[in-house]
């Protein structure tokens, strides 16, 4: 074995990689339309804590012939816990005071995120990484750092017992890259289309191949043994490696949609591939791709990266909260974002994380006596003491009457009633469907039933824009397919009550892609009726691709698509611009303008102000018909 005593160096250019990384994740929240493979950051994060956790064992297995677990353990603790405790009990003890609706299971957060198991808990609980328009919990991002921290606490156990069985780098390098290859296989294998696929993106199984990678370069690429020096042509060969994979990578920060099945098929672990090669030309101290990724703004973010991440959710969910049109100047709340999330992770930084990393703690006893004292050298500084039990005590409160959680009201009664007009659309739909079978004649005499006691609630409603007798009767009589998401769900009854012969599949979180598949369907039997009417754009825009496949799906009929308002979030001019733009692509497509006839009207909506409550709804609805109505 190699006993050498050689210094281990400190590698400046993975700071650039952490900021490369961690760019890429607080775009992707931010903007994630605009950078929809911003979430590559973490592979980037796994693949290189592999590499450098890897390299540092070995070095010590090959000095000593063991790990020394305890030393090991401490370290890590001492790295990470600080700033993940500081997190969680200053995000808990902020929604205790403000924002009680999201103490709902905050115990399993706690605990989850403490034992490094929080992603297989947000498993179990079903929760989403890519629901983008439903309130996420601030703690969501903390599942790779639950992965991480398995890995740290059973790699050296394994990797020990790999060098005692196998003893040659090579079968070492083969089994851990085998391994890896089969949970990238598993996450393909897992992945449906169609469905949600958070369980595989939260898996420890399915994402472990990541920084099995770098675990498996760390083998085969020790820092220690890497030539200071290399001829002119091994040079060029591992810059023009370097440059290309980091090419690679920032086009696939761009490119690859977290949504999309090649992702989940090969596309992730390709993404990890390339990963493992940046770093290892940047780990090569010969090259030139260490220099070309150090700089002091790197460097800078670099060290904070952790923190970075760390708070990120936290200040965008507590921030927006606050927020109630964001969509009038949303790269204005980016850059305010992004300059809170900094500060904070500086401050973090600068007087949590690192004076606690490298505090003596057989001193604590000693540290806490002079906190004490009457003239302690301490001084002013005893107050974050103060500050810190007060902390933990709000944190408290909130874990122990996490049942007693307050809820918002505005959405459970919006949610009562998606449930209650998807199960009476569900109902009506099926009576459709039998009456085309039955080749019925009976219409119209139930339309004009129908649209009388339309009109009377119509009435009632004191609405200043009625439909006419003549609208009502041949609105009835209309046959319309309506393809849409909540906002749609939450106004399908309302609809059907003037379109009795409306064909209406609407869903909570539904995507503009989504409907693709579900359009394509019904043209295939022949049940996609000759006016579609489509509500799509609340949870995300759509590129060019999407709206031409769903264009073509529907082909030449006469295609109506209600246009969001949804000011709570970014990509609400973004979806708005593309319909009236698609307006002169496709001459079949009419925008009906719901954003503008709402706007200003707070008082049609409910809390979210996105969705129409029961007045609103009155507006909604006879503004769609009449849309409808005046077109034909």
């Amino acid at each position: 074995m190699n006993t050498g005593s050689k210094k281990r160096r400190y590698i400046t250019g993975f700071d650039g990689i952490r900021t490369l990384a961690v760019i890429g994740v607080i775009l992707y929240h931010l903007v994630p339309y605009d950078i929809q493979g911003g979430f590559l950051g973490v592979p980037i994060f796994f693949v290189l804590s592999g590499y450098l956790i890897t390299d540092i064992l070995n070095e010590e297995i090959q000095k000593k012939g063991k790990v020394n677990l305890f030393s090991f353990y401490k370290k890590r603790m001492k790295r990470l816990y600080p700033g993940l405790v500081t997190m969680i009990v200053a995000t808990s003890a902020y929604i205790t005071l403000f924002q009680r609706s999201l103490l709902n299971g905050i115990r399993s957060v706690i605990f989850g995120n403490l034992l490094y198991v929080y992603n297989w808990v947000q498993v179990k609980q079903g929760q989403s990484y890519f629901d983008r328009f439903e309130v996420q919990s601030p703690f969501t991002h903390l599942w790779s750092l639950s992965i991480e921290g398995q890995f740290y606490f059973f790699w050296p156990i394994v990797l020990t017992v790999l060098w005692v069985l196998l003893r040659k780098k090579q079968p070492i390098f083969d089994t851990i890259f085998l391994i890896a290859f089969f949970s990238a296989l598993t996450m393909a294998l897992l992945y449906k289309d169609g469905q949600d696929s958070s369980r595989i993106y939260f898996g420890t199984d399915t994402r472990m191949f990541s920084i099995l990678l770098g675990t498996s370069l760390a083998i085969v690429w020790p820092s220690k043994e890497l030539k200071n020096t290399l001829q002119k042509k091994s040079r060029m060969i591992l810059g023009g490696v370097g440059i290309v994979s980091l090419g690679l990578i920032v086009w696939m920060f761009f490119s690859m949609s977290g949504e999309s099945d090649l992702t989940y098929h090969g596309g992730m672990f390709f993404f990890s591939l390339i990963s493992m090669l940046l770093i290892a030309t940047v780990a090569h101290p010969g090259a030139d791709m260490n220099r070309l990724l150090t700089n002091p703004a790197f460097t800078w973010l670099g060290k904070r990266s952790y923190g970075i991440y760390l708070y990120q959710y936290p200040v965008m969910i507590f921030y927006e909260s606050h927020v109630q049109n964001i969509a009038a100047h949303p790269w204005l709340h980016v850059v305010i974002e992004i300059s809170l999330i900094v500060i904070i992770s500086h401050l973090s930084y600068r007087y949590i994380e690192l004076p606690l990393q490298h505090f003596d703690y057989s001193r604590t006893k000693e540290v806490a006596q002079e906190f004490f004292k009457k003239k302690s050298r301490y001084g002013w500084q005893r107050l974050w003491v103060v500050g810190a039990l007060l902390l933990i005590v709000l944190t408290m409160t909130g874990a122990v009457f996490q049942p007693k959680a307050q809820s918002n009201q505005g959405g459970k009664q919006l949610e009562n009633v998606i449930k209650r007009n998807q199960k009476e659309v569900t109902e009506d739909n099926k009576k459709l469907q039998d009456k085309e079978k039955q080749n019925t004649s009976s219409v119209s005499s139930s339309s004009q039933k129908s649209a009388s006691s339309s009109s009377e609630s119509a009435q009632s409603s004191s609405e200043p824009e009625q439909l006419t007798q003549q609208q009502q009767q041949k609105a009835a009589a209309m046959q319309i397919t309506a393809i849409g998401d909540s906002v749609l769900a939450d106004g399908s009854v309302k609809l059907k009550s003037i379109f009795q012969q409306m064909y209406i599949d609407a869903k909570v979180g539904r995507q503009p892609r989504d409907a693709i598949g579900i359009l394509n369907g019904l043209a295939q039997k022949r049940q996609l009726d000759n006016t579609v009417l489509l509500s799509l754009g609340t949870n995300g825009p759509f590129n060019d691709e999407e709206l031409h496949q769903i264009m073509g799906a529907i082909g030449n009929r006469r295609v109506y698509w209600i246009n969001t308002h949804v000011p709570t979030r970014r990509w609400q001019k973004q979806v708005n611009d593309s319909l009236s733009a698609a307006t002169k692509t496709y001459p079949n497509l009419r925008v009906i303008d719901w954003y503008d006839y709402s706007n200003n009207h707070n008082n049609w909506f409910y809390d979210d102000n996105v969705h129409p409550n029961e007045y609103g709804l009155n507006y909604y609805g006879n503004f769609i018909a009449k849309e409808i109505l005046e077109d034909k």
